[in-house]
């Protein structure tokens, strides 16, 4: 356990703590959702407030070179959904992408999210899977054909609601967390001694320090990401996926478990599926996939001290102001706090770190931060924009 005290952000705020967004349209809900967050940031005194709330914020983008759909104002939309512990930052880019390829663009904030980390202790994945549905419900009133497109937690949801959900059209999953630890389900023991130690509740206590991604994490949140895990694994046990995906994961993501990704894609039968894989090798994954169904990228860079791809480093631009390798944020969580030393000097020096998955090869490296931007996203976008292209 990290040596951090509880303090007010480690408590349930009740701004966010349920979804609270199905009253109104979708503008509505991101005036609401702002007030939100704005609220809670204030509260914990946080500086450059506007900046952080407008990151954290759901947000919706008008399409470019659009297509007037049959029935609607647009032929397409897409709706995004950020990852356990993110916030609608992580999903900007592709936003921005998705709007230039004509898509119609709504991302949501998911419940317990955006404001501070507290607002996970309590939460069910029940409260996630009714954002979704709320979003994919406004969604519908503007676009003929509906798409998601899901980060980590936001792909589980992603699939979740396209198994039940006879409007989806296509996927767009970006390292969905398809299988996680079985370890997780144990998570809610905490709730046997945290009457007494409500440290108990934490898997994680951080300096929270990251202002779009929460740093302290509970063992309640890791205990409904297994529920949501389970859901879709049942539901796929029992009904294969016959639309569009395209997914981009990588091989040593730390996370998620990748090869359950790609054999997914396997499983899935429709012809235009595609899978983009990031291999520090350059190999393609051992699941049974035509070559006309998979990108494999290899993602060392040495001469930028890039050793693979990573977890957090799939839906984030190079360029991004707030993670890219000149970024104001540096994830050094790995050495905390069992090696304050290291965490000091990765928080430090910027210029002597090497950058990849918090995989135990790369943890023998002097210096390393997680990789959170991707260096490959333009290929990443041409791999899209021709995925795109063949949908019907």
């Amino acid at each position: 356990m990290a040596d951090i005290p509880l303090s007010e952000r480690h408590f349930p705020s009740g701004l966010n703590s349920d979804f609270i967004g199905g009253d109104g349209d979708f503008a509505d809900y991101i005036e609401l959702m702002k007030s939100r967050i704005q609220q809670a940031r204030d509260h914990l005194g946080a500086t450059n407030s506007a900046h952080i709330v407008e990151g954290n914020s759901p947000f919706q983008l008008k399409p470019q070179n659009f297509k007037v759909g049959r029935n609607h104002s647009y032929q397409r939309g897409i709706f995004l959904i950020h990852g356990l512990s993110d916030s609608p930052y992580f999903m900007r880019a592709l936003g921005d992408f998705f709007a230039a390829e004509g898509f119609r663009v709504m991302a949501i904030l998911l419940p317990g999210h955006g404001t501070q980390a507290g607002d996970l202790l309590t939460i069910k994945t029940e409260s996630w899977e009714a954002a979704v549905a709320y979003g994919c419900q406004e969604l519908a009133k503007e676009v003929d054909e509906i798409y998601l497109g899901g980060f980590s937690a936001g792909g589980a949801l992603s699939v979740l609601q396209s198994l039940k959900d006879e409007r989806v059209s296509g996927l767009f999953l970006f390292a969905p967390a398809l299988k996680i630890s079985a370890k997780a389900r144990f998570a809610w023991l905490h709730r046997l001694i945290d009457w007494f130690n409500p440290s108990a509740k934490w898997l994680n206590l951080h300096r929270d320090e990251d202002r779009y991604k929460y740093e302290s994490f509970p063992k309640n949140a890791v205990t409904q990401m297994w529920r949501l895990t389970q859901k879709v694994r049942q539901q796929l046990s029992t009904k294969h996926l016959s639309i569009p995906i395209f997914a981009a994961a990588s091989a040593d993501d730390a996370t998620v478990d990748a090869s359950a990704i790609a054999a997914f894609m396997a499983d899935c039968p429709h012809p235009l599926n595609h899978l983009v894989w990031y291999d520090a090798a350059g190999k393609p994954p051992a699941a049974h996939l035509e070559s006309k169904q998979i990108d494999v990228m290899p993602s060392v860079i040495s001469a930028a001290g890039i050793l693979g791809s990573a977890h957090t480093a799939i839906v984030l631009a190079d360029d991004d102001a707030e993670y890219s390798l000149q970024g104001r944020y540096l994830n050094c969580l790995h050495y905390f706090p069992q090696d304050m030393v290291r965490f000091q000097a990765c928080k430090s020096n910027p210029s002597n770190l090497q950058r990849g998955e918090i995989t135990p090869q790369n943890l023998q490296v002097d210096l390393l931060a997680r990789l959170m931007v991707n260096p490959h996203f333009p290929a990443l976008k041409i791999s899209l924009q021709r995925f795109i292209e063949t949908l019907p």
